[in-house]
C-alpha cells in the first residue's frame, strides 16, 4: 500500500489560485458594496484638535467621513480589544477610538464612497489639525531607558566571572533593523451586511476564530451574528496573526451604514500595521583555547510601543544549541512611539540567532578554529536551560550532510583569500534552531457511501499548503484517493483551530483528522462486523486498517470489505464525526527543529556589490509530511534570509518619527535577479516521541541562521565585518 505522507504531491489548491478561482478578502462582491479609504496622521504622538471633512464630504459619490468623533460605538475595556496573541501587557490599539495620536501613519479617519476611486480622492480632502508633543523614535538614543523583561530562561553558574577568566574572549553588538511585513496581498476585509446587525466578514487573517472573538468583543456582538471567513491568503507569516485595523474599520462602516462595506488598505497603510522591531544583540562569549565554551551572555534591547508590552525569546537559543556551565541572559524593551511590533517569521529566533551565530564565526577567528568544528566542539545533546533530552536531535547530521554538498571542505580559512575574476569569494556558515510546537485542533469529517470524504476545520492556509497536507492525511488515514477529499478551511464556524503561525498548524490539524479518521473507522468496523460471514467478525478498532477504499485487517490483508459495501449494508449514506485533539502533556524532552546553512557570496572589489551565489540549507525537523511544498516552505526562508541580510531596513525620520520608504519601491526585498541556487537537503529525523507522526514543522526555520550565514561570509570575503543589518555596500567599501 503507496500513502501519501511523506511524497511530493502538488497543491491541491494549485489550480485554484492559478485560474483565479480561489478568492481573497476583497475578491467577495455582493450587492450595494461601499468602498472605504484610510487617512492616516502625519505626527507620530500628539492629539487631534480638529477634523474638516466637509470638502471630502461633497464629493458626489461620498456617503461618510467616520472619525473618532461620530463613528458607531466600540467598547472601552482593555480587556476587550485582546485578542488571542496580544501581549499580556498593555492596552491594544483601538483605531478611529479617541483623539489620541500613537504613532505615525495612525488611522485617524475613514471615507465611505460609492466607488473606491471616489474615496481615495476625497480622502486626500480630509484637513486634520493636531497638537504635538515630543515624540521617541530611535532605539539607539533610548537604549538607556530600557527596562528588563520577565523571561523564562535561567541563568546558570556565574556568566561575567567565568568570561572575565576566559583565555579566549568575545564580545559585540549587532544590530537588526526594523524590518515591514511586505505580503503580495494587501491587508483587506469585506464587511457584508446580513441585515438586523448579522455581518459576515471576509478578512486577511491568519485566524478567522481569533477575528471573529475579537469583533464580536469590540462591537458587543453574540457570536452567532458575526462569522469570519478567509480561505485563501497571499502571504502571512505573523502579519495577519492579530486582527489588523481594517477588520475593524470595515465593520464600523457598515454598521454606520447598515451596507455592506469594503476596505483595501495601500502599501502604505500596511508600515502602520505590526514590524519585526528593531534590535540590539550584546554577545559575550568566554572559552577554552581548544574551542570549549563556558560562559555566554546574551542580551537583547528591543523595540515596542508606549501601549504594549511585545517581546519574543532572542536570548535563549544559545542554551539549546551549546554547552557552556556559565550563561546569562537578559532581554530589555525600550518604549517608543510607533505601532506595535508583530511577529515575524520565526519572532526572536531571527534576530536573536543572528546575532548569536556571528558571535560564534567571530569566536571561531579568534580562536583560529574551521566554523563547523567549533560548532561540533560546542555541540549539547540536551536543552541547556532546561536540562533536558531532545524528543530528536540531528543537528550533526545537519552540518555533515551539508558541509557535503557545500564542498566546505575546500574553504581557505583566510579572508580574501578566494576570489573569482574581479569578486572575493566568502563562504559563511550558521546554526538554526526553532521550537516545534503543537497545538489543540479540531476537525470535522464527512465520509460518503461514494467514497468520497469531506475534511473541515477553521485552520488558514497562509500559503504554506495546509489545505495539500490535509488531503494526504485524511486520504491515508481513511483509506482513499487523494482525488476524493474535499478540504475546507478558513471559516469561524469549523471545528476549532489555533491561529495559523509558529510552525505549530501541520502538526495540530494533522493530528485532529487523525483522531477523527480513527472515529469512523471504529464505527465502520462495527458495522462490517454485523455483515453476514463478515471477514473481520473477531476484529477490534486496534487490529484494522482504511485502505485502499477498504476496512481490511492490519495482520492478514485479504480479510476486508470496501467501505462502500459496509455503508451500503448498513444503509448509511453518510457517517459524520468531529473529534478535537489535545496533546498530552509532556515536560520531559525539549522540542526543536535544527538546520545548518552554508552561504557563499561574491563581492566586487570595486563596487562593493553583493551577491548571495549559493546558500545551502539543511534541515532536520522530523517526518516531512510533503516534500515539495516544505522545499518550498525552506526556499522561501532562505530567500526572506537574504533580505534580512542584504536589503531590508525600515527607514525613519526621527524627526518626525515618520517612515521614509514606506512603498515596495524604496522598502528593498530580494527579486529574480538576487536570488541564485538555492539547494535544501531533509536530514531523516524519525521522532517517536513528539507526537504520532513525528512532525515538527518547517516554516519558520528556514529563514533562521541564514542571515548570519550570509554575513559570515561577508567576512570571509572581504575581512570586514559588519554587525548591523542590512550589510549594503558602504558597509563593506572601507
Amino acid at each position: 500500500m503507496t500513502g501519501y505522507i511523506g511524497t511530493s504531491i502538488s497543491r491541491v489548491d494549485g489550480r485554484a489560485k492559478v485560474t483565479g478561482e480561489a478568492k481573497y478578502a476583497a475578491d467577495f462582491n455582493t450587492g450595494g458594496l461601499v468602498y472605504g479609504a484610510v487617512v492616516t496622521s502625519t505626527i507620530a504622538k500628539g492629539r487631534i484638535k480638529g477634523l474638516d471633512t466637509s470638502a471630502a464630504k461633497s464629493v458626489d459619490g461620498v456617503l461618510d467621513v467616520l472619525t473618532h468623533e461620530n463613528r458607531p460605538h466600540l467598547a472601552n475595556a482593555d480587556q476587550a480589544w485582546k485578542d488571542d496573541v496580544a501581549p499580556e501587557k498593555g492596552s491594544p490599539f483601538r483605531p478611529l477610538y479617541d483623539d489620541k495620536v500613537r504613532f505615525n501613519h495612525q488611522p485617524v479617519a475613514l471615507v465611505l464612497a460609492e466607488e473606491w476611486e471616489v474615496a481615495l480622492f476625497a480622502a486626500t480632502l480630509i484637513r486634520v489639525e493636531y497638537e504635538e508633543q515630543l515624540h521617541v523614535s530611535d532605539l539607539h538614543a533610548e537604549r538607556a531607558k530600557a527596562f528588563t523583561m520577565e523571561k523564562p530562561e535561567k541563568p546558570r553558574g556565574d556568566a561575567a566571572k567565568a568570561y572575565a577568566a576566559s583565555e579566549v574572549r568575545h564580545e559585540a553588538e549587532y544590530f537588526i533593523s526594523t524590518e515591514h511585513h511586505n505580503p503580495m496581498e494587501l491587508f483587506a476585509a469585506t464587511a457584508v451586511w446580513e441585515g438586523g446587525g448579522k455581518l459576515t466578514v471576509y478578512d486577511k487573517t491568519q485566524g478567522v476564530q481569533n477575528v471573529q472573538r475579537y469583533l464580536c468583543s469590540v462591537f458587543n456582538k453574540q457570536s452567532d451574528d458575526l462569522r469570519v471567513l478567509n480561505p485563501f491568503m497571499g502571504g502571512g507569516f505573523g502579519a495577519g496573526l492579530r486582527p489588523q485595523y481594517e477588520c475593524v474599520l470595515a465593520v464600523l462602516g457598515a454598521l454606520a451604514l447598515q451596507r455592506s462595506v469594503r476596505l483595501v488598505l495601500t502599501r502604505a497603510h500596511m508600515y502602520g500595521l505590526g514590524h519585526r522591531p528593531a534590535t540590539i544583540e550584546r554577545l559575550a562569549l568566554g572559552a577554552t583555547k581548544d574551542g570549549t565554551l563556558n560562559a555566554i551572555t546574551h542580551e537583547a534591547i528591543a523595540e515596542t510601543s508606549q501601549f504594549e508590552d511585545f517581546s519574543r525569546n532572542d536570548t535563549g537559543w544559545g542554551g539549546l544549541l551549546y554547552k557552556s556551565p556559565n550563561t546569562k541572559f537578559v532581554h530589555k524593551l525600550v518604549r517608543l512611539d510607533a505601532s506595535t511590533p508583530s511577529d515575524m517569521r520565526a519572532p526572536g529566533a531571527a534576530t536573536g540567532v543572528y546575532g548569536l551565530e556571528s558571535a560564534m564565526d567571530e569566536l571561531a577567528v579568534a580562536l583560529k578554529l574551521d566554523p563547523v568544528e567549533l560548532r561540533l566542539r560546542c555541540y549539547s545533546d540536551r536543552d541547556q536551560n532546561e536540562d533536558l533530552p531532545y524528543t530528536s536531535k540531528q543537528l550533526r547530521e545537519c552540518y555533515a550532510q551539508g558541509a557535503a554538498a557545500f564542498g566546505w571542505s575546500k574553504r581557505n580559512p583566510e579572508p580574501r583569500a578566494m576570489r573569482d575574476g574581479k569578486e572575493l569569494v566568502g563562504w559563511g556558515m550558521a546554526s538554526g534552531v526553532w521550537e516545534a510546537l503543537q497545538m489543540p485542533a479540531a476537525a470535522l469529517i464527512v465520509l460518503t457511501a461514494n467514497g468520497h470524504a469531506e475534511i473541515s476545520c477553521a485552520a488558514s492556509d497562509i500559503g504554506t499548503g495546509t489545505y495539500t497536507i490535509l488531503a494526504q492525511v485524511a486520504a491515508d488515514s481513511l483509506g482513499l484517493p487523494i482525488e476524493n477529499i474535499t478540504v475546507k478551511l478558513g471559516d469561524s464556524t469549523l471545528p476549532q483551530a489555533p491561529v495559523e503561525g509558529g510552525s505549530w498548524m501541520a502538526a495540530s490539524a494533522s493530528h485532529a483528522v487523525i483522531a477523527t479518521a480513527d472515529e469512523i473507522r471504529t464505527e465502520l468496523l462495527a458495522s462490517a462486523k454485523a455483515m453476514n460471514n463478515s471477514p473481520l467478525a473477531d476484529a477490534t478498532p486496534e487490529d484494522v486498517l482504511l485502505a485502499e477504499g477498504k476496512i481490511m485487517s492490519k495482520h492478514d490483508q485479504s480479510r476486508a470489505v470496501s467501505i462502500t459495501d459496509v455503508m451500503r449494508h448498513s444503509g448509511t449514506d453518510r457517517i459524520v464525526k468531529e473529534n478535537k485533539h489535545e496533546f498530552a502533556e509532556d515536560s520531559s524532552h525539549a522540542r526543536n527543529t535544527h538546520s545548518a546553512i552554508f552561504a557563499e557570496v561574491k563581492i566586487d572589489e570595486e563596487l562593493g556589490v553583493i551577491r548571495v551565489t549559493r546558500v545551502v540549507s539543511a534541515v532536520a525537523a522530523g517526518r516531512i509530511l510533503n516534500l515539495k511544498t516544505a522545499h518550498s516552505q525552506v526556499m522561501g526562508g532562505v530567500v526572506w534570509g537574504i533580505g534580512m541580510a542584504l536589503h531590508e531596513e525600515t527607514v525613519f525620520d526621527h524627526k518626525f518619527g515618520r517612515i521614509m520608504n514606506a512603498n515596495i519601491a524604496e522598502y528593498h526585498v530580494p527579486v529574480n535577479a538576487d536570488v541564485h541556487d538555492i539547494k535544501v537537503i531533509f536530514v531523516n529525523e524519525p521522532d517517536a516521541k513528539i507526537n504520532k507522526l513525528g512532525i515538527k514543522g518547517v516554516g519558520e526555520i528556514g529563514i533562521v541562521g541564514v542571515a548570519a550565514a550570509i554575513a559570515n561570509a561577508v567576512y570571509h570575503a572581504t575581512g570586514i565585518r559588519v554587525r548591523d543589518l542590512p550589510i549594503t555596500l558602504d558597509k563593506v567599501l572601507r
